[in-house]
């Protein structure tokens, strides 16, 4: 498995997708990662593979299936994939967004017996999971010790899956990284100040380099559009080891600018806030905060904020100025933030033109 891994989300014709794939491959990204959700990603992969001059033997192929299917839809599903990737077998078949506990129930007891049998059968030879849910299901998921991968979304400026990583990697599970450029933080359009306490590193580079240097992680997703954006995260395909003195020091000034940029009013994610009465995601709303003011990271935290009541169970909670100062979180908050100050303070600061996820709801 390459430290880097091809997302095909983004591709908008066949012709894009051959050329993208072609340079992946020739730059050694051989392991590429599609989604029937993905629009026409699975039909432009398979037909940019079969015009590509490369052995089916030296590619990872991984597709999904939506965690919902009977076993009789699991089997189907399969064989679509199996046609539009031009392929007689699939590497790593994911179950497709298990990000609530009637997904995780579902797909254990309807799913999981006719994706082994596809296995037995040589259809597929890994089976794994992706997930946007919280750490508690996930880490439910994995400890079922029934999948040999996941999915999940973890990087510098959020690092509450955590506890996820490491229950995956005692179980010697793959852990496929998702969007650590777009969902970590837009860090290919940094803010000034964000560009000035990563120095000489660029944002995007630094945040990939502090992933790659845990050798917990298996490989980050990048999915670029046309072939040049391939060239910016190829600049570390070969950085795996420790983070240099000069990388530290700019993590370092990271946690520094975040612990004076807040002061007291810094939300550490304990989550002991929740639940909410009235669904408010407290903690991802000042975490969005905690970013925009320490690292004025604005654009994506309007970006994020914006799909609140949006995206349904891909990025659950409502808005900040749903809070009706019941008091229910304030005593659980180790920190004694005035929640409810902050959330309005957060939706002030955030509130702006609304926003879906680039593929559609499921």
């Amino acid at each position: 498995m390459p430290v880097l891994s091809l997302g095909t989300m983004r591709f908008a014709s066949p012709e894009v997708a051959h050329s993208v794939v072609e340079k992946a491959i020739a730059q050694g990204i051989t392991h590429l990662e599609t989604a029937p959700a993905y629009g026409a990603s699975e039909r432009y992969l398979g037909a940019a593979i079969a015009q590509i001059s490369c052995s089916r033997n030296d590619l990872i192929l991984t597709t999904k299936l939506t965690p919902t299917l009977s076993a009789a839809e699991v089997d189907e599903a399969i064989s679509q994939s199996l046609t539009r990737l031009n392929t007689d077998y699939i590497d790593c078949l994911a179950i497709h967004g298990i990000n609530t506990p009637e997904h995780l129930d579902w797909a254990t007891l309807e799913m999981l017996e006719p994706l082994l049998q596809a296995k037995a059968a040589g259809r597929i030879r890994h089976i794994g999971f992706s997930t946007h849910g919280r750490l508690d299901l996930i880490l439910r998921a994995i400890a079922t010790e029934s999948f040999d991968f996941v999915n999940l979304h973890y990087n510098y400026f959020f690092q509450r899956n955590e506890a996820a990583i490491a229950l995956a990697h005692q179980q010697d599970m793959g852990v496929f990284i998702i969007s650590p450029a777009d969902k970590a933080g837009l860090l290919y359009t940094p803010s000034d100040l964000l560009k000035t306490l990563c120095a000489p590193d660029d944002p995007l580079l630094l945040n990939y380099r502090w992933l790659l240097s845990d050798s917990r992680i298996t490989t980050l997703s990048i999915g670029p559009a046309t072939p040049n954006e391939l060239d910016w995260p190829l600049q570390v395909a070969d950085s795996v080891g420790p983070l240099s003195s000069a990388e530290q020091a700019a993590v370092d000034r990271l946690d520094r600018a975040q612990i004076d940029g807040l002061g007291s009013d810094r939300c550490s994610a304990c989550h002991q806030c929740l639940p909410c009465p009235e669904v408010i995601n407290i903690p991802e709303v000042l975490r969005l905060r905690n970013l925009a003011v320490a690292y004025e990271m604005d654009a994506y935290g309007q970006y994020r904020y914006g799909m609140f009541e949006k995206a349904g169970h891909w990025f659950w909670g409502r808005k900040g100025d749903r809070c009706t100062d019941c008091g229910d979180c304030l005593p659980r908050c180790p920190e004694s933030l005035d929640i409810p100050g902050l959330l309005r303070d957060t939706h002030r600061r955030l509130k702006g033109k609304e926003r879906r996820r680039l593929w559609g709801d499921e």
